[in-house]
């Protein structure tokens, strides 16, 4: 009975913890899913103090609701409760693009539910103890240099502030994840530091991101360390020890991890071991002033240097999140009041990435929507009438005998609406003129003329209204879907420009704004559908109008020409 009951309570709370929310003043939230299982990136341990990089985009954060400077944003552990520690090294609300690193105080191996919450959306938010720290702060105790190339002045610097560069260095704000130092043979210098120091034998971790233009030069020189590009190759030397790597692919990104740890010298490529060595013992002391890219021309990006060697699913999961592979890292984002996935709404994603230019390609094709469905309804109903007494009127004026003393008072009403009734009218007119049944007058062959010509004027009128506004439909129907698909195409190459900018190219990032502007196309065809359809409805009706006038015409003239015509 017990156990019952404590089921039943956890079936009704169940749904509370799932929508759970940290803090109601918070209007958005990114879910972000950090997948270790097989089928993202598999690790074997679990890893404890591991920084991440979160990329933010029109696609799984709402730039507008949040403040422009990013101060409101907040980053909560799986438990929607713990603040995690975490820097800002780039938020662009104008460009809807942000990097945020995020220290992850656990990070299970083989698991698809590793998640983060970054909050954002809160006006009144401000600088606390949970809001965004320094970049010192998402370090672990092993780093002894770590450098983003995020400085806005020029001369890099590591994280702590207390290594700096020389001189200025040369930046690309279009780097492997914000800024990144573009080398043009002029070497990055640091100068000597016991900060970067290791001892002899003692274990370290070199790992940094080049993009090289050539395939020759020094990417990175301490001492006796040096990591080098010989003949397009990667090759690492310490000491008197020598270890070959693989040829490395110009313009383009490549993660490089250099290992030393129990007398073996280590070599990765993208987070997968490319060579390994043994070291003599003692295996030399690393020290002195640090040269990163001696004659080498290309990009250099994420340089750490640590007291520590890094295992390889560490170097892996380093490359997974940081390149731009999205098999490690999933996102999305939810709005207060929408917080469980089963809810989550397609279309709110999609009408929260369109950009303002898709706004307003929308926007003018929702109102030529609205006009063309006036149109359709006003028209519709004008025919209907038309129509209707039409066919009534044609009966009074068959059963009459002379059509010269048609009686259309009594339903004079029904009549007005006729357009056969207004041609029987003017060409009554005519027949008034000229007197013809007066005392017998006929009607002679230039009175029958004048009034098939009155008649007919009269019919090219009742065309003219009754095709009135039909070219606002046609309108629609071939200029709705080219206004959608412009929408469409702008928003793609915004979306691609903005991607570029970020430096993001995994699936997550391209698939909302992409999706977002085919809204455009789906909004122009939208507009186009029901106005063929409802144009060549109307316009079969009006021809059959237009067809009975002529029809009425004729046999007007006849009757008149048979009853009152000169013998």
């Amino acid at each position: 009975m017990r156990i019952g009951k404590l089921l039943l309570a956890l079936l009704l709370v169940s749904p509370a913890i799932a929508q759970a929310w940290w803090n109601e003043d918070w209007k958005q939230r990114t879910v972000v899913t950090l997948n270790t299982s097989a089928a993202g990136v598999p690790i074997q341990e679990t890893l404890n103090g591991v920084a991440i990089p979160v990329r933010l985009h029109s696609g799984n954060f709402d730039f507008v609701g949040a403040k422009s400077d990013g101060s409101d944003l907040r980053v909560l552990a799986d438990d929607d409760k713990t603040p995690l520690k975490f820097w800002v090294e780039r938020f662009d609300s104008v460009n809807e693009l942000a990097l945020l690193w995020v220290q992850l105080p656990t990070l299970l191996p083989g698991t698809d539910k590793n998640t983060i919450y970054v909050y954002g959306g809160n006006d009144k938010a401000g600088g606390d103890a949970n809001s965004a720290g320094s970049a010192a702060a998402i370090a672990d105790a092993a780093t002894l240099g770590a450098f983003h190339f995020a400085e806005k002045d020029g001369v890099a610097a590591d994280q702590t502030g207390s290594l700096k560069a020389s001189g200025p260095v040369g930046l690309e704000p279009n780097g492997l994840l914000g800024q990144s130092a573009h080398v043009t043979g002029a070497p990055i210098v640091l100068p000597a530091n016991d900060k970067l120091a290791v001892a002899a034998n003692a274990p370290f971790t070199l790992a940094l991101w080049v993009r090289p233009e050539t395939v020759v030069g020094s990417l990175y020189q301490q001492g006796a360390l040096q990591l080098s590009i010989d003949g397009g190759k990667l090759t690492a030397r310490l000491g008197t020890t020598s270890l070959s790597g693989p040829e490395l692919a110009p313009s383009s990104w490549t993660q490089i991890a250099l290992v030393r740890d129990a007398g073996k010298l280590t070599l990765y490529l993208n987070g997968q071991q490319a060579g390994q060595t043994n070291l003599p013992s003692p295996s030399p002391a690393i020290q002195g002033e640090v040269r990163v890219g001696d004659r080498y021309s290309g990009l250099i990006d994420e340089l750490e240097v640590l007291a520590t060697a890094r295992s390889a699913d560490w170097i892996k999961l380093g490359y997974a999140a940081q390149s731009a592979d999205a098999k490690l890292i999933a996102s999305r984002t939810e709005a207060a009041g929408n917080q469980s996935e089963g809810n989550a709404s397609y279309f709110g994603i999609l009408f929260r990435s369109l950009t303002p230019d898709a706004w307003v390609v929308i926007g003018i094709l929702g109102v030529m929507f609205l006009i063309a469905v006036w149109v359709m309804i006003t028209k519709a109903l004008y025919i209907t009438r038309t129509d209707r007494a039409n066919q009534k009127f044609l009966r009074l004026f068959r059963d009459s005998d002379d059509i010269l003393k048609i009686d259309v008072a009594p339903q004079s009403r029904e009549y007005g609406d006729s357009s056969l009734y207004r041609l029987y009218s003017a060409g009554l007119r005519e027949l008034v003129k000229r007197n013809v049944g007066v005392d017998g007058r006929p009607l002679t062959g230039s009175a029958q003329n004048a009034l098939k010509a009155a008649i007919d004027a009269d019919s090219v009128r009742e065309s003219y209204a009754l095709n009135s506004r039909m070219v606002l439909l046609t309108i629609a129907i071939s200029g709705g879907p080219f206004l959608g698909l412009l929408g469409t195409v702008i928003g793609v190459m915004i979306t691609f420009a903005s991607i570029a900018a970020a430096g993001d190219v995994n699936v997550n990032a391209i698939a909302p704004g992409i999706a977002a502007a085919l809204l455009a196309t789906v909004a122009g065809l939208a507009v186009a559908i029901p106005s063929l359809f409802g144009y060549n409805y109307l316009a079969s009706r009006i021809k059959t109008i237009g067809s009975d006038m002529q029809i009425f015409i004729d046999e007007f003239v006849t009757r008149i020409a048979e009853v009152h015509g000169a013998p």
